[in-house]
């Protein structure tokens, strides 16, 4: 194989892949990134046997047919320091030449026959805005949970309903919803998907700088079973469904009614609730002070280490003091995207909800469940 291409595009096709590589592989060449040109288009490959990864691209200038395999972490690195100047990828017999002005780097490669074949793409079921899908995404993505041995919490549930997408996620301390709209292909569509938050994430952080559209494509089988796929231009990603049988009926938690409302400008929360926050320890809340005057925000950490501010907010209810875990809320704050927030109380017991509320009413098409902390005054 022999090839000349741009540092800036084989450095983002490499980056991309690398991310979705496994830490610890089951075998070697999983650990690697699969590079196939036939001519005129460069064909990139990561796999692990959960999540696929699949760039093509055209290459100007022709070039010498062929495929390679090389370690995917260390080519990423070498592409990501590469001066800005082209590329030239060259197979020398067990090794890759890479050659980028005066810099030379010579790559072992793995036996590209041991590398397992992708995928097919399961069959498309829409198409949605990619820059929406990017957004709405990382709104919900924030909400899921880290735990793998809690793998159904890992996860962002996607319920295709007929015009309607919407996305759920919880890491049983909060809870996102965001509905967006999308073209199905099936206007009576009704499918429910639980798609691992990481890769769901990541690849519409790829796809919603692309512009354009973004396909949707799903394959169910037995309980368990079930693939995803996502394409948008020149890139594509299968991933495995996990298992949402007994995903629960978390849209039940929202309340349904609400005896005290805050509308609170976000970016000065945010600030003030970072800011507070350095006395707290770990796991101990910021408490949130509700009154007609506006908002109190307060901390308190060890050897007596106190902290307060106070800032403008409007409130209407009974005066309420609601403590929250202090990333948990800048995440939910950070995720609304716009400039005032409402939070919606029933007591200072019960789940909080925030939403956006930059057009003097809160937008219900997303909405961020928090639950409180137990705190003694």
């Amino acid at each position: 194989m022999k090839l000349r291409i741009e540092r800036d595009q084989i450095a983002d096709i490499v980056a991309w892949i690398a991310r979705s590589l496994p830490q610890r592989p089951s075998v070697p060449v999983l650990a690697g990134i699969m590079l196939r040109f036939d001519g005129s288009v460069l064909t990139a490959e990561g796999f692990d046997y959960e999540v696929s990864t699949r760039v093509t691209v055209p290459i100007m200038g022709g070039g010498d047919p062929g495929s390679v395999l090389v370690s995917g972490r260390l080519f990423a690195e070498i592409t990501k320091a590469l001066p800005a100047k082209p590329v030239d990828l060259n197979t020398i017999g067990a090794h890759l030449e890479l050659v980028c002005g005066s810099a030379r780097f010579t790559l072992p490669t793995m036996p590209v026959e041991d590398y397992p074949q992708l995928p097919v793409m399961p069959e498309p079921v829409g198409t949605i805005d990619a820059a929406v899908f990017a957004t709405a995404v990382a709104q919900v993505a924030i909400a899921a949970g880290r735990d793998e041995t809690l793998p159904m919490m890992t996860g962002v549930r996607v319920e295709l309903s007929g015009s309607t997408l919407s996305m759920l996620a919880t890491d049983r301390y909060r809870l996102a919803l965001r509905e967006i709209q999308w073209r199905p292909d099936d206007p009576e569509v009704s499918i429910n998907a639980l798609v691992p938050a990481r890769t769901l994430n990541d690849t519409a952080k790829a796809l919603g700088p692309l512009g354009g559209e973004v396909t949707l494509a799903l394959a169910q089988g037995a309980a368990g079973e079930g693939m995803v796929g996502l394409a948008g231009g020149t890139r594509r990603t299968t991933s495995r469904l996990l298992d949402g049988a007994n995903y629960p009926p978390v849209r039940s938690l929202f309340p349904a009614t609400h005896n005290a409302e805050a509308r609170v400008p976000v970016s000065t929360l945010i600030e003030v609730v970072k800011r507070v926050a350095l006395v707290a320890e770990r796991a101990t809340p910021v408490l949130l002070s509700f009154s007609a005057d506006g908002l109190v925000v307060e901390a308190g950490g060890s050897e007596e280490a106190r902290a307060s501010e106070a800032m403008e907010a409007t409130f209407t209810g009974d005066a309420l003091t609601i403590g929250f875990n202090p990333q948990y809320l800048i995440d939910g704050l950070h995720s609304l995207g716009t400039q005032h927030a409402q939070f919606d109380f029933v007591d200072a017991f019960k789940p909080a909800v925030i939403s956006p509320a930059d057009d003097g009413e809160p937008n219900s098409a997303h909405r961020y469940l928090i639950m409180p902390i137990r705190v003694s005054r």
